[in-house]
């Protein structure tokens, strides 16, 4: 890997000079600094040969000198409403983490559906799709490891099943996490980064505005039927001695959350609050004097964080020293990302790759979509979801608009496509945690994830073709 990130140090670079050197002195010279600067921040990314935030910060530095965009225009996509709305969304995430809110509601659910193997597995993976739709993937996944395992000691212990079994389960029940973890995220527009990433691309390039209650209505079914076969693909897939009534699996409860604390209550009350208002902020809107927008709600209910006391020492519920645990980097990517996009479309790199596409004579909406979506998830194997957003949908959704197609039609499957890389590690931050426990092999990742990425994609093109146009009328 030091290998690899070693030759993106120099690769990206390299790329940037020649494109520099193929443009210089031609009518698209502007066009040529775009694509090596692209090309230089796609090899960063695929590399990781720095942080992605820091590969999202050439756009700042290198459009300016190069005459592509000012300073000031730049700086706004990195400031951008987006940026803020999903700002809020971590803030809100970082209370229910700082006050353990999250462990409760994740044990209060595995415990409520019950302690079989079965039941195990649907406990978590609804437990860990639902945190996920509003706190970082990478965090839920984070959590739930250490629960998994004293799961699977009660197993061994109470309820008697053998090694073999117990590393058999273990590996879905690991795998189950991360995968439903990836899944949980599609429902909510904060709930993963390329959700972001595409409405902040809507809205400035295709004035396009997704708002987070129209979201829902397309993630929430998607994550629903997705995670329902998920878990229908790991039942399959289990010891048939677990799938057996065990008569003291009734008897075994985890761990007691313990009595519910004025801080997590504080937590839970803005939390619903907060969901309630992104939920109904369109009728809300009508009869209020003045308009919501999901971005204010979302940073009200951050700042509430830092002005109600939390009862500890003259402390609030947040403080600022909490935001050293924020995501920053991420919220860095969004603005590299709407960045790039800008500076393709300004020159004219969108356009002529559309051009070029329709060139093809493939005239049927229905087999691009398919093919868009294929090429989307195989891409996230292996390049950050959110890098691949960032790329990938500017394209399609100019490709859509040459068409006279909605530009959500390609760009909502691509960004669902985005969160759905099963089959690698190093894929997405949840493969790669529960890989890290030492307990699966990448073979049998693979084998799941192969099996459940073409299950995305039928899915995900039934879906856009016949559900999501009545949400956004295309």
């Amino acid at each position: 890997m030091k290998l690899f990130r070693k030759i993106g140090l120099f690769a990206g670079p390299i790329a940037l000079i020649l494109m520099l050197l193929i443009g210089m002195g031609t009518p698209q010279e502007a066009t040529y600094k775009v694509l090596g600067v692209a090309l230089l921040m796609i090899i960063w990314w695929i590399t990781e040969t720095v942080h992605l935030a820091v590969t999202a910060l050439m756009p700042l530095i290198l459009f300016p000198l190069m005459g592509v965009l000012d300073s000031k225009e730049l700086a706004s996509m990195y400031g951008s409403n987006i940026v803020f709305l999903f700002m809020g969304g971590f803030i809100i995430a970082l209370a229910m983490e700082k006050w353990e809110l999250h462990r409760r509601i994740a044990l209060k659910i595995i415990n409520t559906i019950g302690i079989s193997p079965v039941r195990v597995l649907l406990g978590f993976m609804i437990a860990t799709a639902l945190l996920s739709m509003w706190i970082s993937n990478t965090a839920t996944t984070v959590m739930m490891i250490p629960i998994v395992g004293k799961v699977l000691s009660i197993l061994h212990d109470k309820l008697k099943f053998d090694n073999k079994q117990i590393k058999v389960y273990s590996v879905i029940l690991l795998i189950a996490v991360a995968y439903a973890a990836n899944i949980g995220g599609t429902a909510t527009l904060v709930g993963t980064p390329p959700n972001v990433q595409l409405a902040g691309i809507m809205e400035t390039q295709f004035h396009q505005k997704i708002e987070f209650s129209s979201w829902l209505m397309i993630g929430v079914p998607f994550s629903i039927l997705l995670l329902a076969l998920t878990f229908f693909m790991f039942r399959f897939f289990m010891p048939k001695s677990m799938l057996k009534k065990n008569p003291n699996a009734h008897e075994i409860e985890l761990e007691a959350p313990g009595k519910i604390s004025y801080q997590e209550i504080v937590v839970l009350i803005i939390f619903v609050l907060t969901a309630f208002l992104w939920t109904f902020k369109s009728l809300l809107n009508e009869v209020l004097p003045f308009e919501l927008s999901d971005t204010i709600i979302a940073m009200a209910a951050g700042v509430s964080f830092f002005l109600i006391p939390s009862k500890q020492e003259e402390k609030r519920i947040l403080e600022w020293e909490d935001m050293k645990n924020l995501p920053w980097g991420i919220l860095i990517l969004f603005g590299g990302g709407l960045s790039l996009a800008l500076a393709m479309k300004k020159v004219g790199i969108l356009q002529d790759l559309a051009e070029g596409f329709i060139s093809l004579g493939i005239e049927n909406p229905l087999v691009i979509l398919i093919g868009f979506t294929f090429i989307a998830l195989f891409i996230t194997e292996i390049m950050s979801n959110v890098a691949m957003v960032v790329v990938f949908v500017p394209v399609v959704a100019e490709i859509a608009a040459d068409m006279n197609i909605n530009p959500l039609y390609y760009s909502i499957p691509v960004t669902l496509a985005a969160s759905c890389a099963f089959m690698l590690p190093m894929a997405t931050p949840p493969n790669a945690l529960v890989f890290a426990t030492e307990k699966i092999k990448v073979g049998e990742m693979v084998r799941f994830g192969v099996i459940l990425n073409i299950i995305s994609v039928i899915i995900i093109v039934f879906l856009a073709h016949f559900y999501f146009g009545s949400i956004f009328g295309f």
